[in-house]
């Protein structure tokens, strides 16, 4: 599975908007992982901001 792929899974699976440490601590990923993969999401439109820093699917 791509990260950007477990990213989004992970989102989710949380069921609430969640910011990019969170994710960090639901995938085992590194946080510059987390961050270009939340980059190609908000690029592609998969993902959308609820509030400030925290992040959900679309």
């Amino acid at each position: 599975m791509e990260t950007k792929e477990l990213v989004l899974d992970a989102m989710k699976k949380a069921g609430v908007p969640v910011n990019a440490g969170k994710l960090v601590d639901l995938t085992g990923l590194d946080r510059k992982d987390v961050d270009k993969a939340m980059k190609q999401l908000k690029a592609d439109g998969s993902i959308e901001s609820p509030k400030v820093c925290f992040w959900q699917p679309k």
